[in-house]
């Protein structure tokens, strides 16, 4: 990991993300590739059209119950899970029948907390590694080549283009995936929140907060 402390600060969020997709330009090799690819399989009958469209309806459904929400709600409101969270974060995930583990390969989920004095940011500088079996798939800009720079490079600037201003004091560290390894950040819980229930918390919790491109806060209308 990698800590930082630079402050600047450019556009919004909105045109963050879209300057990291345009940056991407056309069709990469890989892209080209498996085009190329999916028809020569599909021609020599190894994997049908069907097939691949359901394969790739099922890795979009990855994370689409709530998984990595889940296990932070489950954290706030206690203390012995979130010590097992931040010790052995696949077993934890398994005490709520969650299989934290990518079906494509033996991977180790890591949890971090953020606290009033650290804030942890996620990024795969080589690729796009990325917890799919807690958080779904990932989304364009974590991939692009712009926020896997300046993640490490910037960060600060970076997260305040998603929004994020953290205090002087707050030490960004910056975790850097890799195919065996991967992420989650457990945030802070928002203040307000003492009274509210499991399931209603769980409801608070954003993939880009547990990316660390985003803080936490109750709704302008502190509607659950």
């Amino acid at each position: 990991s990698h800590s930082h402390s630079h402050s600047h600060v450019h556009g919004t969020r909105q045109e963050t993300e879209q300057a990291a997709v345009d940056l991407e330009g056309g069709e990469t090799p890989g892209v080209v590739l498996f085009r190329h690819l999916k028809k020569v399989l599909a021609e020599k009958d190894i994997i049908s059209p069907e097939e691949l469209r359901k394969g790739v309806e099922k890795a979009e459904n990855l994370g689409q119950n709530l998984e990595g929400p889940r296990l932070v709600a489950r954290a706030w409101v206690d203390a012995d899970f979130k010590q097992l969270l931040l010790t052995d974060a696949a077993r934890a995930a398994e005490t709520l029948g969650m299989v934290a583990k990518n079906s494509t390969a033996a991977t180790v989920l890591t949890a971090v907390e953020n606290t009033e004095n650290v804030h942890n940011l996620i990024v795969c500088t080589l690729c796009s590694c990325y917890p799919r079996a807690i958080l779904g798939l990932s989304p364009t800009w974590y991939r692009s080549r712009s926020y896997r720079s300046r993640a490490i490079r910037e960060p600060r600037a970076l997260l305040a283009e998603f929004g994020t201003y953290l205090p002087k004091h707050v030490q960004v560290e910056v975790h850097d995936s890799t195919a065996d390894l991967r992420y989650i950040v457990v945030p802070m819980r928002p203040r307000g929140t003492d009274d509210w229930t499991e399931e209603e918390l769980a409801k608070l919790v954003t993939r880009d907060s547990m990316i660390g491109a985003t803080t936490l806060s109750l709704p302008k209308d502190d509607d659950k």
